[in-house]
């Protein structure tokens, strides 16, 4: 098994260990490899950074509970509006 990867492989088990999916040997192929990427260190730490930040700030589902339906549009419309932009 090779040891080394590409950074869309890094990303990719950066993404997996953030939420407890990655393997022990993909978190050692994940670290010798931020050894020697700066893109790829600075991609984890922005990652890590807004996984921090929503755990703080996001509000948790209860699961009965719904958006009501004049919101659901207000949102749509605005997510609709920020397409025309892009």
């Amino acid at each position: 098994m090779k040891l080394s990867i590409n950074c869309d492989e890094a990303t990719t088990i950066c993404d997996k260990s953030q939420y407890g999916e990655a393997s022990l040997m993909e978190r050692i192929r994940l670290t010798l490899h931020l050894a020697f990427c700066r893109h790829c260190k600075k991609y984890t730490k922005q990652n890590s950074l807004m996984t921090d930040v929503y755990n703080r700030f996001a509000t948790p589902c209860q699961g009965s509970e719904k958006m009501p339906d004049e919101e659901k549009k207000d949102l749509e419309a605005k997510l609709q509006e920020e397409l025309k932009k892009n």
